[in-house]
């Protein structure tokens, strides 16, 4: 098998930890979208991913042809799925670019690999159709000018070991399966953990403090999980 050369290795500025905090908060309550240097990177297209669009997303279902869609499982009439095709791909995905990116749904605004990084977490080297976005995740390098930047970033880490190490403590199915998803979980939950991420110095991201965990209550992170 080929190595990845080195420029497909190089590390991509991330940006500043708490702008970006604020920017995929605001992404996950649907106040705008995530703003990612994709560049030529197409991994999340062609990762076999099955994207959800909701009813109200009128505009991305007028640009997508029916047949594409079905009806999502376990979710309310009008939601549904888009798949891919034998190789992966976006069906939309058309000469390697987003044929409707004026018009993508909602899931694809929104994504953004770098929660991983954020998290901590790396995807399964055993899930094959994700390697693409397992490697463009692990270049992203996130800066740290301030102590804010550190100590969210610590909160971010902190939570998803706490979700992973705690999952028999939660009700079935709060914590997700996927470093995704728990990612995403954890940005979402971070601010409980910010007081114990006050101990951890810069320069030791996700090894520190790992005793603040213990402080947080599993009853508190539950109800916010369920909100």
């Amino acid at each position: 098998m080929d190595r990845p050369s080195a420029e497909a290795t190089a590390p991509i500025p991330a940006g500043d930890f708490s702008s970006w905090l604020a920017e995929i908060q605001g992404a996950l309550r649907g106040d705008n979208d995530s703003d990612v240097a994709c560049g030529t990177c197409t991994a999340c297209c062609t990762a076999s991913q099955f994207i959800h669009i909701s009813p109200d997303e009128r505009d991305a279902l007028a640009h997508i042809p029916t047949a594409l869609l079905f009806a999502a499982p376990r979710m309310p009439p009008g939601h549904v799925l888009m798949g891919y095709d034998q190789h992966g791909r976006c069906p939309m995905l058309i000469d390697n670019r987003c044929s409707i990116y004026e018009h993508r749904p909602r899931t694809c605004r929104t994504y953004d690999c770098r929660v991983l990084p954020a998290a901590g977490l790396h995807i399964d080297a055993d899930d094959r159709d994700k390697v693409l976005i397992a490697q463009r995740a692990r270049r992203w390098e996130f800066s740290h000018p301030t102590e804010i930047d550190t100590r969210h970033h610590h909160a971010v880490e902190r939570a998803a070991r706490f979700l992973i190490e705690h999952r028999r403590d939660l009700s079935p199915g709060v914590v997700p399966q996927a470093a995704t998803p728990i990612a995403v979980a954890a940005i979402e939950i971070h601010d409980l953990f910010i007081d114990g991420a006050d101990s951890c110095e810069a320069g030791e991201t996700g090894a520190a403090g790992a005793a603040g965990d213990d402080t947080v209550d599993v009853t508190a992170v539950e109800l916010r999980l369920r909100r």
